[in-house]
């Protein structure tokens, strides 16, 4: 079996599957309870002041039967003291001495506070901390979260003065809910993280009950916008981490988050340049054993692919994600369909008829049964009605290929403008 260990920034863990900062690590007993499942690590509940929560604080999306495609919560971090944080801290990490334990901070935006609150932290053997600058309601009401994730000029003075007192690895954790990400991981390496983590929730509202006119949740008839996360939100992490581990002036290790649910979820994730996963909503769904499934479908794919080490994987992707302008416009694709599979239901005509380039037709065959052909020759290769279609393998996108050799756009703005220059 391939090694599952990891090494990010210099924090071990047994496995990449690591329980993300929330509901499922606000006690000693249940990251107890995860690490006795398989969990390789946990981000224990953010600490710092304690708050009140409201009653109620989590919503769901659902669609097409499927139930918690995206979830959304507007909870806070730990209403319980950093005593009896601390303490179960202390003895969590004793009694699996082996496992992971990061340790999420957040604290008003001055240098006395978090020297104070890392100082405290530190005393408990915690192996990281997690600076959580992506909250995105309530507490960024205060001046924390995402208030001061937005900003990169809080984020690296925020991360210096943690690194001016810890001794251990300090991960930044970045919100989503700014223009660019990679500014705010960039000022976390200039102020000298040792890793970033993405993303945190996206500010949401999870819906509107049309009957009553309240928010979904509402605290007695009033809402208020929370952060939304699950499957639902996996796209648009995958892209932040992308574009944070192609970027040269990071080059921080990363700590994936958002929508991962199972071992291919996580395998795209370390592929895009994470290597630790965190999952929480999925945990909260289907509990802690799901990690189990985690486990076993990466070791198989691992085993599959030959692979003997886990940290092999991570970044594979990346030299493959590049910026529009650097794609070959001259690659081509077309779909074909294999009647033998189909099932005449058509989707796939009605979408290229109705919202794409009207290149699938509808015949018969010489036995008088309805086909679906499609005219290559007009065929964009745009993937609608494969996407649509909803019996795998009646259609496949197949390679063709081009007459021209490969061209990007740079490449015919460079030649368009040296043409230019040369007629001047």
């Amino acid at each position: 079996m391939a090694d599952l260990s990891i090494n990010i920034a210099g924090i071990k863990s047994p496995n990449p599957f690591w329980l993300a900062s929330g509901p499922p690590t606000n006690t000693g007993y249940q990251v107890q309870r995860a690490f006795e499942a398989g969990w390789g690590g946990a981000v224990w509940k953010t600490l710092g002041e304690p708050v009140i929560n409201t009653s109620s604080r989590f919503a769901a999306v659902g669609y097409n039967g499927q139930r918690v495609m995206g979830f959304n919560n507007i909870e806070l971090i730990t209403d319980r003291s950093l005593e009896e944080n601390l303490k179960e801290i202390y003895e969590t990490k004793k009694k699996y001495p082996n496992h992971a334990i990061i340790a999420s901070l957040m604290v008003e935006p001055q240098q006395e506070k978090w020297h104070e609150i890392v100082k405290r932290v530190e005393e408990v053997g915690v192996d990281g901390y997690e600076l959580n600058f992506g909250c995105p309601h309530g507490m960024a009401e205060r001046g924390m979260g995402s208030a001061s994730g937005q900003v990169p000029e809080l984020v690296e003075k925020q991360t210096y003065w943690t690194k001016e007192v810890a001794t251990k690895p300090v991960i930044v954790k970045l919100t989503p809910n700014i223009t660019d990400i990679t500014l705010t991981a960039e000022a976390a390496t200039r102020g000298g993280a040792d890793a970033v983590s993405m993303i945190n929730t996206i500010n949401s509202l999870a819906g509107v009950d049309i009957d009553t006119w309240n928010t979904i949740p509402h605290v007695g008839n009033k809402g208020a916008h929370g952060g939304y996360c699950g499957p639902a939100v996996k796209p648009i992490a995958l892209n932040m981490v992308g574009e944070c581990a192609r970027n040269e002036r990071i080059g921080i290790p990363i700590s994936g988050i958002g929508g991962v649910s199972n071992w291919q979820d996580a395998v795209e994730f370390m592929l895009m340049g994470s290597t630790s996963v965190q999952v929480c909503t999925a945990a909260m769904h289907h509990g802690f054993r799901i990690v189990e499934d985690m486990i076993d479908g990466l070791n198989n794919y691992l085993d599959d692919k030959g692979i003997a080490s886990v940290m092999d994987i991570v970044g594979k992707t990346v030299p493959k994600y590049t910026n529009w302008g650097d794609l070959d416009l001259n690659y081509q694709i077309v779909a074909q369909i294999d009647n033998d599979i189909c099932i005449n239901c058509n989707k796939c005509h009605i979408a290229c008829e109705d919202t794409a380039h009207q290149c699938i037709d509808m015949l018969k065959d010489d036995f008088g049964k309805d086909i679906l052909k499609v005219r290559e020759e007009d065929c964009v290769g745009c993937n609608l009605c494969a996407i649509v279609c909803p019996v795998d393998g009646a259609i496949e996108m197949v390679e063709v290929e081009s007459e021209f050799p490969p061209m990007t756009w740079n490449e015919r703005q460079a030649t368009t403008s040296s043409s230019v220059n040369l007629v001047k």
